[in-house]
């Protein structure tokens, strides 16, 4: 019988990430939801001011308390232990509570009006349902971070098939709640809460699946605290100082396009070029985004698989899967990725045909949109690089040095911005370039991290096994204690 040790690994990894990746697209399908809340809209008679108004809420709310996601990673690295899950939920707890504050204090304040009213250029009546949509979606935020939270539970434990048919859920709720609260009184009490109590049903059944899962299937399995060989017991300082460069990472993404809209808006003075240019992004981000964007997802692999993390004892597995198998996987997946985004933006015709039948654009403009996709063929390689080190930095708990690497990300971004139109840049090819600028500076920035980090390992492990022949060199100089014992004697023979 042969057998192929490589392909068992790979079959488990794909088995692990496939859902992963699955959850990745799932999640896009908000969009379609955004479909379902314009159809809502449009049963009143201020249907713009409706649609405005959620919109504009939960873009802020999903920007302000978007990074709480990134707290499935903690889930993912952190938790071996019930007390290590409950020190874990208490910080959404709390981190719940500060958002709900949030809310409220733009709902009722000045700070709101501001925001809301003055920064966006709204007016009376939109600004005053926009601040009411967000004191209403002021739980949201923590029913969110508590999924997430059992989510990288889940994953840790390879049960990613359940997240993702939890996130499948999330989506069928809120079209089945949608279409029963259409039928309700709250039509024309307050259109409002329609979108908004299916957004909440919608994370309420992911949530519910996501706890229930991880009763039935890790909460026996789990000690009760963690011991040494698991790397001892996480505390509340050392996950919040894991956490927080991953929030400032994806805030930093949520941030980068409205940066880049604005450039090239002013870039062109704010003509009917400059509202081309913006429409193309929009309307080619979304079809660029597609054949890249679940590879940032692979940055789950490394902490779930590798052998070297002491939490990954307590989870059993029937393949061994080691860094070089998880470098290969990761290579499989670029390889996919760029062969995607060459048959989709550089075949002729593709994606036009894409974006006039998908995006509903006309084929004039679809042309325009050929050379901004092109450029997104080239994202792969460094999204792959940043999602397969953060990976590796995560499961050594090094997060910390990835901070600086959004800050290079913005810097890139916005000098990028400046000089091409001196290049003869314009329009969405500026606009494309520049956040593939971005995406260059911040995965440099983050091999150089990872590199430093490395040095340091390769120095303390050459500096402990020195330490180690030090002693047994040291032992093997001492003489055994039966010659000790026969010099002795001697000695007294003598005297």
């Amino acid at each position: 019988r042969v057998e192929f040790p490589f392909l068992q690994v790979q079959a488990s990894e794909d088995f692990f990430s496939v859902p992963v990746h699955m959850l990745h697209y799932i999640l896009c399908l908000s969009v379609f939801q955004q479909a379902l809340n314009r159809g809502i809209a449009a049963v009143k008679e201020d249907a713009v001011e409706m649609l405005a108004s959620y919109g504009l809420a939960y873009s802020l709310m999903k920007f302000f308390t978007g990074p709480m996601s990134d707290f499935k990673n903690v889930g993912l690295v952190f938790v071996n232990s019930k007390r290590d899950r409950t020190k874990a939920v208490l910080c959404m707890v709390v981190a719940g509570a500060v958002a709900a504050i949030f809310h409220t204090l733009i709902a009722y304040s000045d700070l709101g009006y501001y925001i809301i009213n003055k920064l966006h250029h709204v007016d009376e009546s939109v600004g005053s349902k926009t601040r009411r949509a967000f004191l209403y979606l002021a739980a949201f935020p923590f029913m969110d971070a508590m999924a997430w939270t059992h989510a990288g539970i889940l994953l840790k434990h390879k049960y990613s098939f359940l997240v993702g048919c939890a996130s499948i859920s999330d989506v069928i709720a809120q079209v089945v709640f949608v279409a029963i609260l259409l039928h309700s009184h709250l039509e024309c009490r307050e259109p409002l809460l329609i979108p908004i109590l299916s957004l909440y049903m919608g994370a309420l059944v992911r949530c519910t699946t996501l706890c229930l899962g991880y009763y039935r299937n890790i909460h026996d399995v789990i000690p009760d605290r963690s011991g040494p060989e698991m790397g001892g017991e996480a505390t509340i300082r050392k996950m919040l100082s894991f956490w927080w460069p991953l929030a400032l990472i994806l805030a930093t993404q949520r941030i980068s396009r409205p940066i880049v809209n604005l450039f090239v808006s002013r870039d062109l003075g704010g003509s009917s070029s400059a509202t081309e240019a913006v429409a193309i992004l929009t309307a080619t981000y979304p079809v660029g985004h597609m054949p890249y964007g679940w590879l940032t997802e692979i940055r789950a692999v490394y902490p779930a698989f590798d052998k070297n993390n002491p939490s990954n004892k307590l989870v059993n597995t029937n393949s061994t899967v080691t860094a070089t198998h998880i470098k290969k996987f990761t290579f499989v997946c670029m390889a996919l990725s760029l062969t995607l985004c060459f048959v989709m933006f550089w075949t002729p015709n593709v994606s036009e045909k894409i974006l006039v039948d998908i995006i509903g654009v006309d084929f004039a403009f679809a042309e325009l949109c050929v050379v901004p996709l092109r450029i997104f063929s080239f994202f792969p390689v460094p999204v792959t690089v940043r999602a397969h080190l953060t990976g590796w930095l995560m499961t050594l708990k090094k997060t910390f040095v990835l901070a600086p690497s959004s800050v290079l990300r913005i810097i890139v971004l916005i000098a990028s911005l400046i000089v091409l139109p001196y290049l003869g840049v314009h329009g969405a090819t500026l606009g494309v370039g520049s956040l593939l600028a971005g995406f260059v500076g911040e995965s440099t920035m983050v091999a150089i991290a990872a590199c430093y980090v490395y040095r340091k390992q390769k120095k303390k492990r050459n500096e402990n096994e020195a330490a180690t022949e030090g002693e047994d060199s040291a032992m093997t100089d001492m003489p055994h204690t039966e010659e000790m014992t026969d010099i002795v004697e001697m000695r007294e023979e003598n005297d």
